[in-house]
């Protein structure tokens, strides 16, 4: 069988979509070596697709395995036209020609984007609905239109992958598609190749980031939803209630540019909660270095209140670190 893939967010590892693609690329033709992968990537003048795909394997990879994938490219609409119009184009116009011009048997869609016209059996993986379920995230009228069109697609395709049997829940009950095209298929975790941490190494990364002897930690996104004032009102109820308070508070990842209700800034809330020298921010967090604040923090906090699935929640149970999360 010769499969097709929408490579759209190769090389976008910041992105979970782009998570998700690279490990997949670096294990399905293991997995079925017998079949046929075509990745199909937008042209990009700046990018060398091949190069690009082989530093993906080669960091997922223990081995600097050959590359068992082809490669197809078709230039996406001229710099003039928005990049908005230019990615919606490349998913409902190039990407089922590409397939179509590879003889290819299936196309797969790792992302909410299959395409309304579908030449070939398609298979679309919705990681989440969270722009049909969450008002702050349906955005303006044409992310509200694009979130229309992707629902009418995925209702197109041959099956549906999930990530989660909650996510399988979401698609059957408010897309409308029947239970037996919906297959939940879990993530791995990231950092499975990992290997255990030595004192040396956890010490390594407590000086990289200027880590306290304890802490609670907090690694995840920052959009409304994650929940974070929830987080710190909590660690500011075990201070009041006698709390330990040598066990301070890390907060990783990214922050926020500006202060919008969309994206709080936690250090407004920190400075509201009278938290100032008790919270710590490290910044950004190197994926290699992610298990290792992982098993020296106290407990990971993430009571996030809508997840496709919860990668970080898998990453932390695996350094063996106590969890604290919701669940509704």
């Amino acid at each position: 069988m010769r499969i097709a893939i929408n490579g759209w967010f190769l090389g976008q590892e910041t992105a979970g979509s782009g998570q998700y693609l690279h490990h997949m690329l670096a294990h399905l033709p293991q997995y079925a070596p017998d079949d046929e992968w075509v990745l199909l990537v937008p042209a990009r003048s700046s990018i060398d697709t091949k190069n690009l795909l082989r530093q993906t394997l080669a960091s997922l990879t223990a081995e600097d395995s050959p590359i068992h994938i082809q490669i197809k490219t078709l230039p996406l609409l001229p710099k003039l036209v928005s990049s908005r119009l230019a990615k919606v184009w490349w998913e409902q116009v190039s990407v089922p020609r590409l397939a179509r011009a590879a003889a290819a048997d299936l196309l797969w869609v790792p992302y909410w984007a299959a395409p309304l016209w579908q030449p070939i059996p398609t298979v679309v993986t919705i990681h989440d609905l969270i722009p049909l379920l969450l008002p702050e995230y349906r955005g303006g009228r044409l992310q509200r239109l694009y979130t229309r069109l992707v629902s009418i697609t995925a209702r197109r395709c041959r099956a549906i992958l999930t990530v989660s049997h909650a996510g399988a829940r979401d698609v059957v009950q408010h897309l409308g598609i029947a239970g037996e095209r919906v297959f939940a298929i879990h993530h791995g975790p990231n950092q499975e190749n990992a290997p255990a941490h030595d004192r040396a190494d956890l010490e390594k990364t407590r000086q990289k980031y200027a880590l306290p002897a304890r802490y609670f930690l907090y690694l995840g996104g920052f959009d409304a939803r994650k929940n974070v004032r929830s987080t710190l009102a909590a660690y500011r109820r075990y201070l009041d209630l006698g709390g330990n308070p040598a066990v301070r508070m890390v907060i990783a990842g990214r922050l926020p540019t500006e202060q919008s209700n969309f994206f709080p800034n936690p250090k407004e809330m920190v400075s509201e909660l009278d938290l100032t020298e008790q919270v710590d921010f490290c910044g950004w967090v190197d994926e290699a270095d992610k298990p290792a604040l992982y098993a020296l923090s106290t407990a990971y906090l993430f009571p996030s209140t809508y997840e496709g699935f919860g990668m970080m929640l898998l990453e932390a149970m695996r350094a063996e670190t106590p969890v604290v999360t919701s669940r509704c």
